[in-house]
């Protein structure tokens, strides 16, 4: 998985159910170009974890638009497993409405060429941070029991935009509007020198 940072990230051409609910049999990751792109997988439909996620990721959907990033998620599942969990009440263990992409990787296609295939039939917590240019730019996976932040998603999405427009590596921690170090040795010494 790590090692596709830096690199194209794997186009694919999937079914997958939209925000409004309809199928799209020819949904392609490269369409997404000239836009960032957070790509998650999780597990499986009607689990634990996996709803708080995806819930969380669609309670935040404004703000991550408002960055020109689009959210895509994935799993194992069949179009109409997605199709029935967003149609299920939550608190009947379904996700509502979710308004961004579920795409099916019925053949683990997909997760297999993302390198977060588990025991050839489900996918880890992988999350992959696209750029505009379609580079994978950030790579996390996390085992199965363990949710991800969308938090810290959304902060390494504004630091690589920082870099992107200013120039400026962004150290530990680093949050909008806090200082970033100039990428030199004189920059990183006076950046380290502020903290004393």
């Amino acid at each position: 998985m790590s090692s596709l940072v830096s690199k194209q990230a794997p186009d694919f051409t999937a079914t997958a159910v939209l925000g409004d609910n309809s199928f799209d049999g020819e949904f392609k990751l490269s369409n997404y170009r000239g836009k960032y792109v957070i790509l998650f997988f999780y597990p499986l439909d009607f689990t634990f974890v996996c709803p708080t996620e995806i819930i969380a990721f669609n309670e935040k959907l404004d703000q991550f638009h408002a960055r020109n990033c689009e959210i895509i998620g994935v799993s194992t599942d069949s179009q109409f497993s997605h199709l029935a969990w967003k149609n299920t009440p939550l608190n009947q263990g379904g996700i509502g409405q979710i308004a961004y992409p579920l795409v099916a990787d019925g053949n683990h296609k997909i997760s297999c060429d993302y390198g977060v295939l588990f025991n050839e039939s489900i996918a880890l917590r992988g999350l992959f941070l696209i750029d505009k240019e379609g580079v994978v730019q950030h790579a996390v996976v996390n085992n199965l029991g363990l949710g991800r932040s969308i938090s810290e998603a959304f902060r390494v999405l504004t630091a690589l935009q920082h870099l992107e427009d200013h120039g400026e590596v962004c150290p530990a921690d680093w949050s909008e509007g806090e200082e970033a170090m100039v990428p030199t040795a004189s920059g990183v010494a006076s950046y380290l020198g502020k903290l004393q």
